[in-house]
């Protein structure tokens, strides 16, 4: 793989056309025609594919045109196609590109574009992330209802405009309360990283709405949107954000609150995943 050049490294190649490409790629390796949903696990959420139905496929996502492996600790590089109990194919996105990353925002962007051109029409993004408000505990999920994007950057090129007023799905957020009625809602602060927010920063985002910080999921959701799909967020909050948390930020500490929290996240998440 060392001579692999990625596709969507030249700027004259169109996005929409690799990611159909690797749809196809996709369809051939798995045997799936149309996966119905996607789901990309973060940190903390991954044990929720072995639960959500029976997995018919997995891939090393270096083999589909645009992916590259995973390049941070506790994120898988796979792409996993799953039967679910009702009959759905399900795609789980363990390769997750992040914008820190500095490969650009079409191969963040990527992975959705390709489970949309794979027919998902559903597309769960999930996160481990910083909390903002006081009362959140490490180990609480929490649902995406709006975001604030300080990356200053978007997926979308040219004169693109796409509406994100109910980004994230009303009633995708509705099917997860009717799981679990204690879900609390927040918006999401997408900072570029790779380095944790400063505790001014945090207040800034606090001031400005926010009530999650984080690294991913912003430029995803505009992405799956643009393609036409329903976004369902869920952040697992691991820690207090900067500031907040009065000891230093470490990802060690985000990992290590994943998977004290990932038994019952994932349960949380395979049972919302099969009403959506």
């Amino acid at each position: 793989m060392s001579d692999y050049v990625n596709p969507l490294d030249d700027p004259s190649a169109d996005p929409f056309e690799v990611a159909k490409l690797a749809a196809a790629q996709l369809a051939e390796k798995t045997g799936v025609a149309k996966h119905d949903i996607a789901l990309t696990l973060g940190s903390g959420w991954a044990k929720a594919a072995d639960l959500i139905g029976e997995t018919t496929a997995v891939i090393d996502a270096t083999e589909i045109a645009g992916f590259s492996a995973s390049a941070v600790v506790g994120h898988a590089s796979t792409l996993r196609s799953i039967l679910l109990p009702n009959g759905k194919h399900a795609l789980v996105i363990g390769a997750r590109t992040h914008f820190y990353e500095g490969h650009g925002v079409r191969r963040v962007a990527h992975s959705v574009r390709t489970a949309a051109a794979a027919g998902a029409s559903v597309m769960v993004l999930t996160n481990g992330a910083g909390g903002i408000k006081e009362t959140w505990k490490p180990g609480t999920p929490v649902l995406i209802s709006d975001h604030l994007n300080l990356t200053a950057a978007s997926p979308l090129e040219g004169a693109t405009f796409i509406d994100l007023t109910d980004l994230y799905s009303q009633r995708l957020r509705d099917i997860a309360h009717t799981v679990d009625s204690t879900l609390d809602e927040g918006v999401y602060t997408q900072f570029r990283g790779p380095h944790y927010e400063t505790p001014a920063e945090v207040q800034m985002a606090r001031i400005m709405g926010g009530h999650i910080v984080g690294m991913s999921t912003a430029l995803e959701a505009i992405a799956a949107r643009q393609a036409g799909m329903e976004v369902l967020g869920m952040s697992l909050i691991t820690n207090l954000a900067a500031g907040i948390q009065k000891t230093p930020l470490s990802h060690t500490e985000v990992l290590e609150a994943g998977r004290n929290a990932e038994a019952v996240i994932s349960d949380l998440l395979a049972r919302i995943v099969v009403k959506l």
